[in-house]
């Protein structure tokens, strides 16, 4: 998965990094914080029937030079490739989305993540999971929890596993349950080949944004259901018009579109009936 070809300095500039770059735990705060505040997870290529492609070259074109954002499996391997261009030790891994189930339910292995080892022990690295990313680096200690610029979370143990939890009021939600065990390439691209095509997946049928925003507030674009949430506040919520689609990218999830590619994804929402289509992990 690694690529020597990976243009370091193009993609910290996408991300508007511009701080130390030693593989150090503070510079893997600040590499994740700053790429999930400004790339934004979305699925539109999944929506027109096509699957991402995970090479390098491709991702960097349309992530880095294109200023598109991708779903977990782009996310997380450009950030990858990043990681290991500035010198980390990083592990692909894989997890079960179980989002607001038990935290021992059985999921497909669906999402990509990874970890990355350091002088003060392993840590998660996401910067994929849509509206409930982790935006900072979490020690894969199991029951601490640990504060993020967003939600408190923890790694709950389930045997080999752990299952990664946020905390909401007094409650602990659910959210993907990983295996410690590192991944091949080949295991994502049969992955996000099952996420990108298959009929019941989510990423096929529905229009799908989000971005971490500062101060804790989470943005999410759902159907053309626009979502904000902030701490301690009730989330507010509305629906977009045809025109008010390319200027709310822009502005509130970063991402500009090409005008066809808007079209076409709006075309596909009312073909399929999914328009204004609300979901539970979407409210």
């Amino acid at each position: 998965m690694q690529d020597h070809a990976f243009d370091v300095d193009a993609w910290l500039r996408r991300i508007r990094y511009d701080a130390p770059r030693e593989p150090v735990f503070g510079t893997l705060r600040g590499v994740i914080a700053a790429h999930t505040a400004t790339i934004p997870f979305e699925n539109i290529d999944v929506l027109l029937g096509r699957p991402p492609k995970l090479d390098l070259v491709s991702l960097q074109r349309k992530m880095i030079a294109g200023g598109r954002g991708g779903y977990c499996f782009e996310q997380n391997t450009l950030l990858l490739g990043g990681l290991c261009a500035l010198g980390f030790r990083v592990t692909g891994l894989i997890a079960r989305v179980i989002r607001g189930m038990e935290a021992t339910a059985s999921g497909p292995a669906t999402h990509m993540l990874l970890r990355v080892d350091l002088p003060e022990g392993p840590f998660l690295a996401d910067v994929g999971f849509g509206n409930q990313t982790p935006t900072a680096p979490l020690a894969l200690r199991p029951g601490m929890e640990q504060e993020t610029p967003h939600e408190v979370m923890r790694l709950w143990p389930v045997g080999e596993e752990f299952t990664l939890q946020a905390k909401s009021g007094d409650d602990w939600q659910s959210i993907y349950r990983l295996s410690p065990h590192s991944r091949l390439a080949i295991d994502y691209e049969v992955a996000n080949w099952f996420t990108a095509t298959h009929p019941a997946s989510p990423f096929v049928s529905n229009l799908i944004v989000a971005l971490p925003g500062p101060d804790g507030t989470r943005n999410t674009l759902f159907n053309g259901r626009v979502t904000v949430r902030r701490p301690g506040e009730p989330a507010e919520r509305y629906m977009l018009d045809d025109r008010d689609f390319a200027t709310t990218l822009e502005k509130r999830f970063g991402l500009v579109l090409a005008d066809v590619d808007l079209t076409a994804a709006l075309e596909v929402l009312g073909r399929k009936g999914t328009r204004g289509a609300g979901h539970p992990f979407f409210v």
